[in-house]
């Protein structure tokens, strides 16, 4: 069977990373089904808007669209993302330290959520917007943890022929930014605040990673900030 052939998922946050794996998805199967997570995040509501546009610009059935509640990972804690009494890191520049954003072991749940429906639908490929080379450095998302993973589900599935896909591991924001434009990815219904829901607060990581992406790129994020500080020039 050719690759185009085979169904692939893809986990779709809402953010650009995620759209933009969505986009290479869509470029290389015919049928894609998108997988979302709610985990009690701050920005839960903004993010299944998101993932909802994205879908319907996608064209991906009803029945293709799967969101997962593990607001469990709320319970558990230990993030600025699900644990209000802990402030969202503001962006300070290159570090090597783990943000208070990171939510512990996520990606593993989601992954393993995504496994498990990809063995009942025959999907062969999940995609997943992990990046590695200009993100904020969370351990899940080094190429070797997906080298694990996928080793992982070679040992724990039936056939062993499901693999994670991870299309942009190795790209900057700015190079992210220059894709989603090559395929026409619709970067508007995208958003990647950690902080809050109406709109883009522009000082936390994610917001900074991004718009210091868009402009080292040269090019303006058409969301809307709450303000829009220059990361770019800076470190340029």
């Amino acid at each position: 069977m050719k690759e185009r052939d085979v169904e692939a998922i893809v986990l779709v946050s809402g953010g650009m990373d995620s759209l933009v794996a969505a986009a290479i998805a869509a470029k290389k199967h015919k049928q894609l089904a998108l997988l979302h997570m709610n985990y009690g995040q701050r920005t839960e509501a903004r993010e299944l808007k998101s993932f909802t546009e994205i879908a319907d610009f996608y064209k991906v059935p009803v029945q293709r669209r799967l969101v997962v509640d593990t607001t469990f990972l709320k319970q558990i804690g230990g993030s600025s993302l699900t644990d209000m009494s802990i402030d969202v890191t503001k962006y300070k520049g290159e570090s090597k330290e783990i943000p208070s954003s990171y939510v512990p072991f996520r990606n593993t749940h989601i992954i393993a959520i995504a496994v498990s429906w990809a063995e009942v639908i025959g999907a062969k490929k999940i995609y997943i917007g992990a990046v590695h080379e200009d993100s904020s450095g969370y351990p899940d998302c080094r190429p070797s943890y997906y080298q694990a993973m996928n080793n992982l589900i070679r040992e724990g599935t039936p056939k062993g022929d499901i693999e994670v896909i991870t299309p942009i591991i190795s790209l900057s924001k700015k190079e992210i930014v220059q894709k989603a434009l090559e395929l026409k990815a619709p970067i508007e219904f995208s958003y990647s605040c950690y902080e809050r829901n109406d709109k883009a607060c522009g000082i936390c990581d994610s917001c900074a990673l991004r718009l210091r992406g868009f402009e080292l790129a040269g090019i303006t994020d058409p969301i809307e900030y709450v303000t829009r500080p220059l990361y770019g020039k800076k470190e340029s």
